[in-house]
């Protein structure tokens, strides 16, 4: 068989290609700190809002299968415990541990899936995605809160009550660019109407130009992330994340029944580099910030070889 129609590297091929393409318009300076920020601003709020609200608008609830979700978060949320334990209980611990769980299955996730496994598997990301945040921007929020009243107590500081930072934390996860409109597009599905064509039109052609941007943007910030200094310690993470995680989601995914296409697609979501919503964490709670950068930036690098040895596993295993 020829290795380069191998579906595996006929759909990795355009991410990665994309990716590099960015990373040379990065250090060639064509985008700059600024148009960074403000491409990010268009993904986030114009373009990941449209492709998940259309995607979701025709999909039944009745059609979609909760087994893969709670799979995948009694591992994720087990490597986030026990990676906390490892390097014991403070701000640092935590934010490392969420690098070593948290993936970016929205910037790079989304356009792989849809290449590789289609509207089916895209389907099963996406139930993963609407609360894939949700639940450890929860999670780690509240931890990070907690470690937070921890340190504060020490010094003799007054801090809010635990179920007050609970309810802040959720609400904003909840009001979110992404699992916001997967809730909204799965509601509107459930009134049996169908986008009119003036609206759907506008919607597809701004969901089509986030899988392109979107690489390129994570590309550009690759270009602009020093590792000098913190690679010991990214590694580490990025080892957690790109291959650890994987191997728990598809231990759970295996013990509840699972099997075919959802199996396949837990696991290459589990496999994807560290999410950027991580770095988010370290800069409000002014922690770990280049140990998260370079990890996000490692864990990038590395799944050219990582998430490409995990997809020709589970083609092999499917």
């Amino acid at each position: 068989m020829n290795i380069l129609a191998h579906p595996v590297v006929v759909s990795l091929t355009p991410v990665f290609l994309l990716i590099a393409l960015g990373y040379l318009a990065g250090r060639k300076r064509w985008i700059r700190d600024a148009g960074i920020k403000d491409l990010s601003n268009l993904v986030f709020m114009l373009l990941i809002p449209a492709l998940l609200f259309r995607t979701m608008s025709t999909v039944q609830i009745h059609d979609v299968d909760l087994k893969p979700v709670l799979a995948y978060f009694i591992a994720a949320l087990t490597l986030l415990a026990v990676s906390i334990v490892w390097r014991g209980f403070n701000r640092g611990s935590v934010v490392l541990a969420l690098a070593g769980t948290f993936s970016n299955m929205v910037m790079i996730g989304i356009t792989l899936v849809e290449l590789a496994y289609g509207k089916e598997g895209q389907v099963t990301l996406l139930t993963l995605v609407s609360v894939h945040a949700l639940i450890l921007l929860t999670v780690g929020s509240i931890v990070l809160e907690l470690a937070v009243a921890r340190e504060a107590r020490a010094g003799g500081e007054r801090v809010p009550h635990v179920l007050a930072t609970a309810w802040s934390a959720f609400k904003g996860a909840l009001i979110h660019p992404v699992p916001l409109p997967i809730l909204c597009g799965l509601l509107f599905a459930q009134t049996g109407l169908a986008l009119p064509l003036v609206v759907d039109k506008p919607l597809q052609l701004l969901g089509s130009a986030f899988g392109p941007i979107s690489l390129v943007l994570v590309g550009v910030t690759l270009a602009n992330t020093s590792m000098q200094g913190h690679l010991r310690q990214a590694l580490c993470v990025s080892l957690s994340k790109n291959l650890v995680l994987p191997a728990m989601v598809g231990l759970s995914a295996w013990a509840l029944g699972i099997t075919g296409l959802p199996l396949t697609v837990l696991v290459v979501a589990a496999a994807l580099p560290v999410g950027a919503n991580v770095f988010l964490f370290a800069q409000r709670y002014s922690v770990a910030q280049e140990v998260t950068t370079a990890s996000m930036g490692l864990s990038t690098v590395l799944a050219l070889f990582t998430l490409s040895f995990v997809m020709l596993l589970m083609s092999v295993l499917g």
